[in-house]
């Protein structure tokens, strides 16, 4: 792997005693002010805080206040208050915020990048997905909304005499639980589409990247949100989770498979909706004819994108037997050539993992691996010569199931190779084990792979492409099967699940029952014969 030189302008990675002077761990990364300036948007009262770091050279970023349960209380009753008013907006104010929203995220892109980065180590070109993603769900909103809102009509149970409006109906105050690991899209891209729905939202993003999100929530009030609409919070998350699930009148959470659970079994006590984005171990397919270049490219931004902290990464791929020689080839040496580094600037195909518990389970999955026989094509060393938390883009080769990486989701930058020779064979074991949330197949038979891919037990999969395709697709329903997750984010779906469905009848002339000194024998015989009129016509 080709490292960027370290003594490069604008690298955080210096060498030297710790002072000041010479260690950028001695001293804070931003400006205080800055700091001071998102962190007052936390609704936080406790006394208590949490000093962050970034994973880049282990430099402090903020003192973040802690919140309590009080102040959770506090936020959902502003948020209610700020929803009741928000909710009798027009779509075209709502639009227009969104669109606003939109200019202010492409304008303001090298900022946010900047802020991701330093929170999360990503390389700044995967950071550059985000900005671009929020702009591009906040567009398709703000260019729908009415759309998928307006009140429409259905047909009544008796012609002419019966009409039904059906009208969407704002659940109230959406409860957004956000990972860290794309700190920016995922804060903003569910809750964007709630606030397009009418409602509020109550925000915990991780504390590891909470100043990006507390960033997206200042750009949402500049582009003429109320403040008081998007409330952020901050606490560990078995304590504050809880507390939000058990106010909110919906909740989106992004995380894994275990707390996704916990989330479910407290939203149905309640009698309330979720949508959960969970786990995956989410499988490449490269057939025999595939492209074999386009293919060692999208299985590299598959799997190392984010350094593999990405929900829809690639973590287990399965190549035709007839191309699997000439494609590891292609792949390993695609892999070899990029460039990693804990950096700020454009220079790295890959940046760090998160934290240190990152790292130690990458670090103890491929050992694992290793020892019980899988072979390492590349890869395979953390790098702490280049930051705290690096590990090389690794792909593996042998790995068994008794390997924990077989079935268990690294979320890393960590892929294992299989060979098949029977396509039926393939799809079968890209459906093996419990997770269903993205997967991809390469072929330039693309009729013969989207029948591949519709055998393909995943919420999305992209055909010649590994993720970006379905991802940036904001009019198609991303989610997840099985073990992956419930419900759907973007599309129609990605706003209607913030609604409730109301059904509205108006009853002319004739009410249901008899009438006129009717029996209710006789009213009971003109109703089949009605019944049967009807069904002759042909209506439903």
């Amino acid at each position: 792997m080709n490292a960027p030189d370290p003594s490069a302008a604008g690298d955080p990675l210096l060498h030297g005693p710790r002072d000041p002077e010479h260690d950028p761990r001695a001293s804070y990364a931003l400006e205080p002010e800055y700091v001071a300036a998102l962190t007052s948007r936390l609704l936080a009262t406790s006394g208590e805080g949490r000093a962050v770091e970034s994973p880049l050279a282990g430099q402090p970023l903020a003192h973040l206040p802690l919140s309590s349960t009080a102040d959770v209380d506090e936020a959902f009753r502003r948020a209610r208050r700020a929803q009741e008013a928000w909710a009798r907006t027009s779509y075209a104010e709502r639009a227009a915020a969104l669109h606003r929203l939109h200019d202010l995220v492409l304008d303001r892109q090298d900022e946010i990048m900047d802020l991701i980065v330093w929170e999360s180590g990503k390389a700044r070109k995967h950071a550059f997905d985000e900005p671009l993603h929020v702009a591009l769900t906040a567009r398709y909103y703000s260019r729908t909304l009415a759309r998928h809102l307006e009140p429409s009509r259905v047909r009544g149970a008796i012609p002419v005499l019966t009409r039904v409006d059906l009208s969407r109906v704002p659940k109230g105050v959406v409860g957004v639980i956000a990972p860290w690991n794309y700190p920016f899209t995922m804060a903003l891209c569910d809750g964007i589409a709630a606030l397009a729905a009418g409602n509020a939202v109550v925000s915990k993003p991780d504390s590891q990247t909470m100043l990006t999100a507390l960033l997206g929530a200042q750009l949402l009030e500049e582009a003429g949100f109320p403040r008081d609409l998007w409330q952020v919070v901050h606490g560990p998350g078995s304590e504050t989770g809880p507390a939000i699930v058990e106010r909110a009148d919906y909740v989106c959470f992004t995380g894994s498979t275990r707390t996704g659970r916990d989330v479910a079994r407290r939203c149905a006590e309640r009698l309330i909706g979720c949508s959960l984005e969970l786990g995956g171990k989410n499988p490449i397919l490269v057939l025999r004819d595939a492209d074999l270049e386009r293919a060692a490219e999208g299985a590299v931004r598959a799997s190392f994108s984010n350094a593999g902290q990405l929900c829809v990464a690639m973590e287990r791929m399965y190549v035709a037997d007839q191309v699997y020689d000439r494609f590891v080839e292609r792949f390993v040496a695609r892999t070899e050539a990029m460039t990693i580094g804990a950096t700020t600037g454009w220079d790295n195909d890959m940046g760090s993992l998160i934290s240190a518990a990152q790292l130690e389970t990458v670090v103890s999955h491929v050992d694992d691996a290793v020892a019980k026989g899988a072979r390492v094509l590349t890869g395979g060393r953390a790098r702490p010569d280049l930051g705290p938390y690096m590990y090389e883009p690794t792909i593996l080769e042998g790995v068994t199931p008794e390997m924990t990486c077989f079935g268990d989701e690294t979320f890393g930058p960590v892929i294992a190779l299989y060979r098949f020779g029977d396509e039926a064979d393939a799809v079968a074991r890209a459906n093996a084990g419990s997770y269903g949330l993205n997967a991809a197949v390469y072929s330039r038979d693309v009729r013969r792979a989207r029948d591949v891919a519709s055998r393909i037990r995943c919420g999305t999969v992209n055909v010649n492409e590994a993720f970006a395709a379905t991802f940036a697709s904001i009019d198609a329903p991303m989610g997840g099967m099985r073990e992956s997750g419930l419900g759907r984010r973007q599309g129609a779906e990605g706003l209607l699940r913030f609604t409730e469905t109301q059904s509205v009848a108006t009853q002319r002339v004739m009410r249901f029952g008899p009438m006129l000194g009717m029996s209710d024998e006789s009213y009971a015989r003109m109703m089949t014969v009605s019944l049967r009129v009807l069904d002759k016509l042909g209506r439903a």
